[in-house]
């Protein structure tokens, strides 16, 4: 079967307000370079990645494009986008670009990219690799839609609005969710376009639209218990280990 054409969209627009920094996490430095340095670089090295987007806040899209893009030579970066004050936004805004018609001159590289699959990265998560960017496309191509992600090692309560347990899910069926999110273009193009109309303030991440506007199954795809998302100060310092390790 012919490889369809993928883009990566990885965001790094949120303020990362639990890691009490003035600098926002996905550019704190984890071994002398950006977290989302990582995370990029992860998808420019894979060979199934064609294109890759980045969304930013815009105080710093041209620290993005200087002190990143340019400086780690990321050449398949097309696009460093404002995204907005929620993932979802960002999200839309990046889908917004790549269903524009009018970008591109080359039309059948168009339209290759908006009936490709669109991989939805954390700018966070500086551990992917192209391993589970290759699990995730063979997923992708079998069932339109997998989220990256690993079963949980501790046993799930759900609790009530008093701290008191409700339920105990059986842990072979509870997975903890990672990105990227990867999806068939058109079938996530047309559920935020419908989930746009609607409340957001529920979404937090992208498979939750799919799941809730397009009523499609989707596919769990190992992913790694490394793949973590750095959130707090505890986060950074595992990391720091993690790297440290592979060195």
């Amino acid at each position: 079967m012919e490889k369809q054409y993928c883009t990566a969209v990885v965001l790094a627009a949120g303020k990362g307000a639990r890691m009490g920094t003035r600098t926002a996490k996905q550019y704190l430095e984890i071994g002398d370079m950006p977290v989302v340095a990582h995370a990029l670089l992860a998808f420019q090295e894979s060979s199934l990645i064609d294109e890759i987007i980045l969304m930013t806040d815009a105080g710093h899209l041209e620290y993005c494009k200087k002190e990143i893009v340019d400086a780690y030579h990321l050449d398949k970066v097309s696009t460093v986008g404002a995204g907005g004050r929620e993932r979802y936004e960002s999200v839309w805004k990046a889908l917004c670009t790549m269903m524009d018609k009018e970008e591109w001159e080359d039309e059948a590289l168009s339209r290759a990219r908006r009936e490709g699959y669109v991989f939805i990265h954390d700018g966070a998560r500086p551990f992917v690799t192209p391993e589970i960017i290759a699990r995730a496309y063979e997923d992708v191509v079998k069932w339109k839609a997998c989220v990256v992600g690993m079963p949980v090692k501790d046993t799930i309560k759900l609790v009530d609005e008093d701290s008191c347990i409700v339920d105990s899910p059986r842990r072979s069926l509870v997975w903890q969710a990672q990105t990227p999110q990867v999806f068939s273009v058109p079938l996530i193009a047309e559920a935020f376009t419908r989930q746009m109309k609607e409340d957001c303030s529920h979404v937090t991440d992208d498979a939750m639209v799919v799941e809730a506007q397009m009523g499609v199954r989707i596919h769990m795809t190992q992913g790694s218990y490394e793949n973590i998302k750095i959130t707090t100060p505890e986060d950074l310092l595992i990391a720091e280990t993690m790297l440290n390790k592979k060195s």
